[in-house]
């Protein structure tokens, strides 16, 4: 089996859209959606797209807290442009799914990490907070997004692939990032036509469209910055 891994779409369409036409090129098996789809500018728009094209989905912290209707105003601004139905199958996709993905072996996808959506890794997490947040995972490799940037690495043991953003990259150039798996691990770079997509994305309304997507995609911010950022934000 080969997999496409699809990880932080975040309502960026033009982007789901551009990947997906490389994965049917790559003739894969699955496609696994990691989750935090539709938190971002074109909420019901790449719910649909997904939907249409994935075989398994995980569920992020950010799908959570939209199918709830519950947290900050782009959240609620994310909620109030689905439908009950549409936030009860967002809440309803598991924490996590396990493949066997040819060459490699048993596959985890999961958001965050294994046991928790929002505590997740970065190529600059010190095995001493890593190490516990892989506690008794047997898989031959985890993939993971959450915080937006690729990385191949392991932790005590445990190979970790981050398969980075589709739609909001934290990578310090353009492009939309995902993963091919099997029989090696591919982390994949997606060019699509950012300027053309950029007015779609920040005229949509979304309540804080130009402060991050203009960070991630209008002037990208460099990678060693958002990977600094989001360690530092750990408690």
């Amino acid at each position: 089996m080969r997999v496409a891994a699809l990880y932080d779409l975040h309502g960026n369409l033009p982007a789901l859209d551009a990947v997906l036409e490389e994965v049917r090129v790559a003739e894969v098996d699955a496609i696994v959606s990691g989750g935090d789809v539709v938190w971002g500018p074109l909420p019901g728009e790449t719910l649909h797209r997904i939907e249409e094209a994935a075989t398994h989905f995980v569920r992020g912290n950010a799908d959570r807290h939209v199918a709830e209707d519950e947290g900050s105003a782009p959240t609620r601004w994310c909620a109030e442009r689905l439908t009950q139905d549409e936030r009860d199958r967002l809440g309803a996709w598991p924490g996590s799914v396990e493949l066997d993905v040819d060459g490699i072996g048993r596959v985890l996808f999961c958001h965050a990490s294994p046991h928790d959506d929002e505590a997740g890794f970065t190529e600059a997490t010190p095995p001493e907070t890593a190490v516990p947040l892989l506690a008794g995972v047997e898989a031959d490799l985890v993939v993971c997004g959450h915080t937006h940037a690729q990385f191949d690495l392991r932790f005590g043991g445990v190979r970790v692939a981050n398969a980075g953003s589709v739609g909001m990259p934290a990578e310090g150039r353009r492009g939309a990032f995902w993963a091919l798996l099997g029989p090696e691990v591919e982390l994949r770079r997606t060019d699509y036509d950012v300027d053309a997509a950029l007015p779609l994305l920040l005229d949509s309304g979304f309540p804080v469209a130009r402060r991050l997507f203009g960070a991630s995609l209008g002037e990208p911010v460099p990678k060693s910055v958002r990977i600094e950022w989001y360690e530092s934000q750990r408690a």
